[in-house]
Formats: structure tokens, sequence, C-alpha cells
């Protein structure tokens, strides 16, 4: 497997990005600086003598021909800094990773955007954020997102349904986290990326997830910040984004919201209001797809019950039967086949939302 030496230095404590650049620029390569003997990585000058130390202690205790081939086995990938398929704009930070893990194929462009938000979003942001993704990707935009509950997750569900979307983890991409989205997780690795810094086998920890938000900007031309409390993981994706010289676009929410607080604090800082998956695409210069409104021509009754429907509140079913005068089993009928057509949600207690799309609202 190739960069397999590269992984078994990471996977020596203490040994980080910064050292492993040193090793291979000193040594030639990370074969040779994995089989150098003690005296010659203290030569070296790249690490003290407890490093040292403990890099021979574990050399013979990884087999690294069993290693590779677990990871080949699991559909594990590893990429370096120096490798021509390593992601564009990521090369191009402040701190890139030395080595990233992956399962699935790696963005063969630049042309990818993240979206993030907030864990506890609301029906509406949910519902601007399937838009956003989903359009964003017939357009041809790989979306980038940390594959987290919430609006992340959303992300990469409205992506899937048009297009190729990249999950960054902040765990080892063996680990399912969190663990509802194994089925996401599988279905994004099956026909875009899920990418992580940390060795396979690494488990989820809080102090991991802030240096995962860099990666999502570093992948990105520029970040989408749907929904996002005051103090969030959201924000400080943006702030990288920032320090990248990145573009942040923020979608503005209800000002009673605890959720659009922090992105109405972007907008106010600068960042660029989003209300439509143009403004996105034309920041740089990318073509829109024309999706239909309406996949096939409504009825009647179709259009009045999609009249009652709300894009930012879910409304029960007893409320569209109050409006529309329609008997329940119709009613019920209909909801279905607006479900079906992707034009309505379904929530719980027979509840139901207008979904989101350009041009509709």
């Amino acid at each position: 497997m190739k960069n397999i030496h590269l992984a078994a230095l990471h996977m020596v404590s203490g040994v980080g990005h910064a050292r492993m650049k040193s090793l291979v620029g000193y040594f030639g390569s990370a074969e040779q600086a994995w089989q150098a003997s003690r005296d010659e990585l203290i030569l070296s000058g790249c690490l003290d003598e407890m490093l040292c130390n403990k890099i021979v202690n574990c050399r013979e205790k990884i087999d690294i021909i069993k290693l590779s081939k677990d990871w080949e086995k699991l559909g594990i990938g590893i990429v370096s800094l120096w490798d021509e398929n390593y992601p564009v704009l990521l090369a191009g930070t402040y701190n890139p990773p030395t080595i990233l893990y992956y399962r699935g194929t790696l963005p063969i462009s630049d042309k990818l955007v993240a979206i993030v938000g907030a864990r506890r979003a609301t029906a509406y942001g949910r519902n601007v954020c399937k838009m956003l993704a989903c359009e964003l990707a017939a357009a041809g935009v790989g979306i980038v997102s940390g594959a987290a509950r919430g609006i992340d997750s959303v992300a990469h569900m409205g992506a899937l349904e048009a297009g190729y979307t990249i999950a960054v983890l902040g765990n080892g991409v063996d680990i399912c986290y969190p663990p509802e989205n194994y089925r996401l997780l599988e279905r994004i690795a099956e026909s875009g990326a899920v990418i992580s810094e940390y060795v396979p086998g690494t488990r989820p920890q809080a102090k991991q997830f802030p240096a995962r938000n860099r990666i999502i900007n570093g992948l990105s031309r520029g970040v989408v910040v749907v929904e996002a409390a005051e103090r969030s993981g959201a924000l400080i994706t943006a702030d990288f984004a920032l320090e990248e010289g990145r573009d942040v676009f923020a979608v503005p929410g209800s000002i009673l919201s605890d959720t659009s607080k922090g992105t109405h604090h972007l907008i106010k800082q600068g960042a660029k209001l989003i209300d439509c998956t143009t403004d996105v695409l034309e920041e740089y210069g990318w073509n829109a797809v024309s999706i239909p409104n309406e996949p096939q021509l409504l009825s009647v009754e179709e259009r009045e019950i999609l009249r009652t429907l709300r894009f930012d509140d879910p409304v029960g079913i007893d409320e569209i039967v109050s409006q529309t005068q329609l008997p329940v089993p119709t009613v019920t009928h209909i909801l279905l086949r607006l479900e079906l057509q992707d034009l309505a949600i379904g929530y719980g207690g027979q509840r139901y939302m207008r979904t989101a799309r350009e041009g509709t609202r």
C-alpha cells in the first residue's frame, strides 16, 4: 500500500505532521525514515532521543504488511502531501495535514463548497440546507461537511441526491460517529469520499473536532453557514475560512431563533448573505442547472394542499384538512404523492412542510 510507512510513522505518539515532514525531508522517503537505525534517527536532528526510541520500539510491534492488508480490506486509502492527488486547495493552506486517510474517491477538482451548521437544526434550517446542497451538487459542486448531527448530515444527504460529497471526520475513517450515521457514511464512501487526518481506529474526542473543521474549510472554495448558535463549531469553521482567505456565506433566519444568532453575527461581520443557490454559483462564475420546480403537473387538489404548507414550520394534518375542506383520506394520499415528488417533507405527528426549492418561494 502506498504511503504505509508514512502512516506507520504517524502511529508513533508524538510524531506529528511537522516531524513527519522533517523526517521525510532528511531521509528522502518515509520508508527510509521508518527503517533507519536509532543512531541514524538521532543524528538526523529531527527528533529528540525519546521519540527516536519510540520509533524503534513501535517498529518492532507494527507489522507493516499486515497493517497494509487490513486497511485495504476496509477500503482505506492513504494520500500524502507530496502526492499529485492530494486535494489542491487543502495543500495550499497554512497547516495542511501531511497525511490523509480516506474511503471512496478523492475530489479531482477544486469546485467544492462547505455547508456547516447547527447540530440541533430547526425544520427551516434542514429545509434550506437540503435545497442548497442538492442544487449545488446538481450544478457539479462537491459538498463538504463534517458528518455531524443536524445540518452536516442534511448537507450530505442533499448532495447525494444529485452529486458528490465529502465527509471530514474527527476520528478514524473506519469509526462511525455519530453511530446513527453508519448508512450515510457508507453511501458517501460509495460515491464520494470519507476523509480524516486521524489514523484508522482513532476514537472521537472533543479536542479533535476543531482540527477537523480546518480541513473542511481547507478543502473548500467557500463555507456556507446555514444555522449556528453564538458559540458553535460552525463558527470555528468560518473563522478558519476567514484566516485562509476563503469566502464565508451565511443564511439568514428568524431574529427570535437562537440558531440564527451565529449566522446573523457573521453577516454583521461581513459574511455574504445568501437566500438561494444562485448567490453562491454567481460568486464563482459557475453555471446553474435547471431543476424543475414541479416534477410533473399537479392536480387542483395537490396545488391546494401544497399552498397550505409552509417552508419554515411543519403543518399538522388537521390544519391542512381544515383549510382545504378535503377528506382526511384524500389529504393523506395527496401528501404521500407530494412527498414522493420531493415537494413535501413529512415529520412526526403527521406534520408536513413544503420542500424549499429555488424559484418556488
